[in-house]
């Protein structure tokens, strides 16, 4: 086997201390989680503070339809991922830098077409959202925005993900800080007018992160051409962006099951949101509460899973199986040990951390402290199967984790909680969580297990071209071993 090629902004996943070389993985990708949720929650300040609930709502709803795109691209991001991975694995520059020019143009196109139609459509994309009539009109305003950034925001997050399958994840860090940092302090200047910018109200928000989502994908690009990093297209290359059929195939055949894990998970919350609802406006507040403390204990998990499905993916590009199992085993030990140390600091200090959110004598903290203790283990199981879950989908296999997912959430989680109270009572919602969580880690384990994972074939298919010469090559006397006549 070739030695690995030594290229700026490429890092070789496939030699070294596995564990150590897994957590400096992971913990730039975690900073990149924790960066983009502060951004969210920071800008959610500004909105409400300035402009009011209604603005909020309006955000809300017009947010539900970026994470229907996010979800979509994340799937093909995910797809391009391992294979740019794998292909580096494989020292193939050149099937990594075609993986990602099919993404690319498959993705940014499909998000310029979107974007004119959601711009034209938005009225009647929030009505059938049934938008609150006092937030309809902010909510257009700050959804039409949006939608102009979408094709800037899709390539950053492309890049991003691209750049992590070469075994660089410090470099999304940074991008994701300056888009953050300008995102959230022109927010406030943009909403009031402060200065010399216009007051845009709502709008504001929204250009933001138009602003933020245009000055980092651009930063992303000049920063790959300017270090010659592997997925840059020069030249003849260009015609990479082009996607390719046999390409857009593979992605889409790989990326879709992807986004939909994305799809199964969010609408079992939201489905999850209308059964605790009807338990009162108190328990509504400490559900809304948890799942806030939630999407930071799910956190280390969600970094350690990518970090897990980037190097098992370069490994097996590299053919060097030996070392998935121990990339595997580690990622279960940090997300074990790093996921009880968030919990348990919660748990800790639950009572201040809740307060932050409802106040320090809101009737909702003593349910939410008992909702935490029920079911923020859970994540723990989560976060293992995750795990699982980024080695299996390394070379391909998509479908079985979206399967586990989909019987794990819905006739075991949601099913538990529609049948459980009449047994013993509204504690059946929050016990369903554990219990959902160890049948997909079962499942998972069972997967993966079998080894019907390891016969899944994941690579770039040869370029048209490339593919007609051998077959005019195999179809002529010259190209046989032992010509006839």
């Amino acid at each position: 086997m070739a030695p690995p090629l030594s290229r700026p902004g490429q890092r070789d996943l496939t030699t070294g201390p596995i564990a150590a070389t897994l957590l400096a993985f992971a913990l730039p990708t975690l900073g990149s989680n924790i960066l983009q949720s502060l951004n969210g929650s920071i800008n959610s300040i500004w909105v409400g503070r300035f402009l009011g609930e209604s603005a909020l709502a309006a955000t809300s709803n017009a947010n539900i339809i970026m994470f229907l795109m996010f979800s979509a691209v994340f799937g093909f991001g995910m797809a391009a991922t391992i294979l740019i991975g794998q292909s580096v694995g494989r020292n193939d520059i050149e099937s990594a830098r075609r993986a990602f020019g099919s993404t690319v143009g498959l993705v940014v196109g499909a998000a310029i077409l979107i974007s004119v139609l959601g711009w034209l459509f938005t009225p009647q994309i929030l009505r059938l959202l049934a938008t609150p009539g006092e937030a309809q009109n902010m909510a257009r305003d700050y959804l039409r925005v949006i939608f102009l950034g979408l094709p800037f925001s899709m390539l950053g997050v492309l890049i991003q993900m691209s750049l992590r399958g070469t075994g660089d994840s410090l470099t999304p860090l940074w991008f994701m800080l300056l888009s953050v940092a300008i995102d959230s302090s022109f927010n406030p200047l943009l909403i009031e007018g402060i200065g010399p910018f216009p007051r845009m109200g709502i709008a504001g928000s929204a250009t933001a992160t138009l602003l933020a989502g245009i000055v980092s994908s651009a930063g992303l690009l000049i920063y790959v051409y300017w270090r010659d990093l592997p997925i840059r297209l020069r030249g003849a290359e260009l015609r990479y962006l082009i996607p390719e059929a046999a390409l857009v195939r593979t992605i889409v055949a790989k990326g879709l099951p992807m986004g939909a894990q994305m799809l199964v998970m969010s609408t079992a919350g939201l489905t999850m949101v209308g059964l605790v609802n009807r338990l009162g406006v108190d328990t509504a507040a400490a559900y809304a509460v948890s799942q806030q403390l939630w999407t930071y204990i799910q956190m280390p998990a969600m970094a350690i899973g990518v970090a897990v499905s980037s190097m098992a993916a370069q490994n097996i590009g590299a053919g060097k199986w030996e070392r998935v199992n121990a990339i595997t085993r580690a990622g279960i030990i940090y997300n074990t040990v790093i996921t009880l140390v968030v919990i348990v600091a919660i748990i800790l200090f639950d009572r201040e951390v809740m307060a932050l959110f409802v106040g320090s004598e809101s009737p909702a903290i003593p349910i939410a402290r008992h909702i935490q203790l029920i079911a923020s283990w859970t994540f723990v199981m989560f976060g293992a199967t995750m795990v699982l879950f980024s080695t299996v989908r390394a070379n391909g296999a998509t479908m079985a984790p979206l399967i586990i997912l989909a019987i794990a959430f819905y006739p075991i989680r949601i099913g538990f909680a529609l049948i459980g109270p009449r047994f013993i009572g509204q504690d059946a919602l929050w016990y369903s969580f554990p219990l959902g969580s160890l049948v997909s880690l079962s499942l998972a384990i069972l997967y993966y297990r079998s080894g019907h994972w390891r016969d899944q074939v994941l690579i770039v298919p040869p370029e048209p071209a490339v593919a007609e010469e051998h077959a005019h090559a195999d179809g002529e006397p010259a190209g046989r071993q032992h010509p006839t006549g």
